[in-house]
């Protein structure tokens, strides 16, 4: 495969192309399941139906004018690349971004890639006694990350593709209301779009966490949970009552020292999550509840939102 001529055809840079050469290697790639009991896998993931309706009508069946062979090239590659790192918990690209626009196969390509990663996962959270309602829970991240890019018309997935690696290598757990993220020497936690974030359903969380980690993976020892979010910017408490969830859930947290080089944009983050929206001018956003509020007021002041990052013993 001429690493040149393949990124040229699928019109991204030749870097990219020749990283996921690089990681992936010789190494294994993992199969696709067949499309009957894809179908099934894919409502257990809690895809929604047209998000299913453009997987299956993109499946890259043998002989599929919608598959190029270097679109075959990378669905392989980028599979065998985050298998080769099954059971990791770090930031993991699977490749580039495709222009997505040239149809279902372009769009859903990192999708097909999760889902040959299905079964191998699974048997990892087996080999650790992981239960399959958490299984399953965890996993099915993929529907509502799905929902959330149709929602911003497609501007969303570039970083979801990335962010659900995490999930196909047994990297995140859903337990409850957050998710929990293994590495180092803290729990990552990471706020779902799930319902609201009270302290109840915090605190029911993190027990769970407690029981969780020290029983399936005995190996590691946590010493604290962390989390990195624009939820933990101290100018949110300017605008919301100290009886706000959001407030309560920064109460838990020691901040470490504000690094603006550090995370994320902010700015862009908060309209990600407070409007699943990145391209809509302040002045046309909703302005629904106190918080949507807050950050355009922010921002249309001139101001910027920070990304701050804290902790706290577990």
């Amino acid at each position: 495969m001429d690493l040149d001529e393949t990124a040229a055809r699928l019109g991204v840079p030749v870097e990219d192309i020749e990283r996921v050469h690089q990681l992936a290697g010789d190494r294994p790639s993992a199969p696709l399941p067949d499309r009957a009991r894809a179908h099934a896998i894919l409502g257990r993931l809690a895809v929604p139906p047209d998000d299913t309706a453009e997987i299956m009508a993109g499946w890259p069946d043998p002989g599929s004018p919608h598959w190029t062979p270097e679109l075959r090239w990378l669905l392989d590659r980028s599979t065998a690349l985050v298998r080769a790192d099954l059971g990791g918990y770090g930031w993991l690209s699977p490749g580039p971004e495709l222009p997505r626009e040239r149809g279902p196969a372009w769009r859903h390509l990192y999708v097909y890639a999760y889902l040959a990663m299905v079964d191998v996962v699974t048997a990892y959270h087996r080999d650790h006694g992981i239960a399959d309602a958490v299984t399953w829970v965890t996993l099915a991240d993929l529907g509502r990350n799905l929902a959330v890019d149709r929602r911003m018309r497609g501007e969303g997935w570039p970083v979801m593709q990335s962010w659900l690696t995490l999930h196909a290598r047994g990297g995140v757990y859903e337990l409850g209301r957050l998710q929990h993220q293994r590495g180092g020497s803290a729990i990552d936690l990471h706020v779902p779009e799930s319902g609201p974030l009270t302290p109840e359903a915090v605190a029911a969380s993190l027990d769970a966490a407690r029981a969780f980690f020290p029983r399936h993976f005995p190996e590691e020892h946590y010493t604290a949970f962390a989390c990195g979010s624009w939820l933990l910017d101290p100018q949110l408490r300017e605008y919301l009552p100290e009886t706000s969830n959001i407030v309560r859930f920064q109460q838990m947290f020691e901040l470490e020292p504000y690094d603006e080089q550090e995370g994320p944009d902010a700015d862009v983050e908060v309209l990600r999550f407070g409007f699943r929206s990145l391209t809509t001018p302040l002045d046309r956003l909703p302005r629904g509840n106190v918080l949507q509020r807050a950050i355009i007021d922010h921002l249309t002041a001139g101001r910027h939102w920070q990304w701050r990052r804290g902790r706290f013993p577990i």
